[in-house]
């Protein structure tokens, strides 16, 4: 019997110009290149421009995607923007993309589940394809965290980075099974008692500011890990599949130790986890569908490889999204 999938036909990514290294960061704050590489694998990372918005970062990101997809705007229905640095408070930031992509129908709308956003962006374009809603989906992950952190507290300011990265999906019928191409299933999570652990200080209805960044590094860290095992488990069991089975595993890239304590976890080499951490930092909603981005057009994934993709955020929220490109 014939089903409907979401199939990946179009990907794009955006980077800011401006690359800040380790050392001009060193600058200004007590810490040194080797510090923060020893640490969390980080070199360097990309600050938007003062004049850059989150909307600039996603717009670049889906002009890229509609351009590998041979599509226009006119032919996307549902936009969903994953995002935790919206241009306002509101409206949402996705219809301010909408408008500068010329797209006049379909809808659009912010998702925001921190780090995990774009897997669980992806979930809900999924669903809205998979039930006959929609038959294409722009499915975006945009941050501009620069403008979200303490630049005085080196245990935040050193991690994270601007981006954004974007996938445009298709119904397309298939069989059923697990040699289909496409979104084979999601899973997403979230526990709501470590809300403190990974937040941003400030808010509309708590301080009327916008506020920084502020995180407990070393319990984010152990249950990153946990929870990055057991959803990829999780899902590999659903479809039947074992860990050996994976051609590729995106983590989200918030700290290489983190990748390499999930790697070895898992009992998986550490290269077929693909990093981009030292280049780009943490951009949060943006790390997956940029590292996704870079490692099919570099040449690294292929058609018809079977890929995972996993996060954890803030909330905290976690989630792994199985795809056969």
């Amino acid at each position: 019997m014939s089903i409907l999938r979401s199939r990946i036909v179009g990907i794009g990514s955006y980077l800011p110009d401006h690359i800040m290294t380790n050392e001009e960061l060193a600058k200004n704050i007590n810490t040194t290149d080797a510090w923060i590489v020893e640490r969390t694998g980080i070199r360097e990372r990309r600050i938007a421009a003062p004049s850059e918005l989150t909307s600039d970062l996603a717009t670049a990101a889906a002009k890229q995607a509609l351009i590998s997809a041979k599509l226009t705007e006119k032919d996307i229905e549902l936009i969903i923007l994953a995002t935790s640095t919206p241009d306002n408070t509101f409206p949402s930031t996705a219809t301010r993309v909408q408008a500068k992509l010329g797209m006049t129908k379909g809808v659009a709308f912010d998702l925001q589940a921190v780090c995990s956003g774009f897997i669980f962006a992806l979930s809900v374009a999924d669903n809205f394809i998979k039930s006959g809603q929609i038959k294409t989906a722009l499915v975006i992950g945009a941050e501009s965290f620069s403008r979200i952190l303490d630049w005085n507290d080196r245990s935040t300011c050193v991690l994270f980075g601007d981006g954004a990265g974007a996938v445009i999906l298709k119904a397309e019928y298939g069989s059923g099974n697990i040699q289909d191409n496409g979104i084979l299933s999601t899973n997403i999570h979230s526990d709501g008692r470590y809300y403190n652990l990974l937040r941003v200080d400030g808010g509309p209805s708590s301080t009327q500011t916008v506020g920084y960044i502020r995180m407990e590094g070393r319990r984010v860290f152990r249950y990153a890990t946990i929870n990055l095992v057991k959803v990829a488990y999780e899902i590999l069991k659903i479809n039947n599949l074992t860990i050996a089975d994976l051609d590729w595993i995106i983590p989200h890239q918030a700290n290489k130790r983190i990748i390499e304590e999930t790697a070895r976890k898992l009992r998986i080499p550490l290269d077929k986890m693909i990093m981009t951490i030292d280049r780009y930092a943490n951009t949060s909603a943006a790390s997956v569908p940029i590292t996704f981005t870079e490692a099919i057009n570099d040449g690294r994934i292929k058609i018809g490889q079977l890929i995972l993709l996993e996060a954890m955020g803030g909330g905290f929220t976690w989630g792994a999204t199985l795809i056969r490109l």
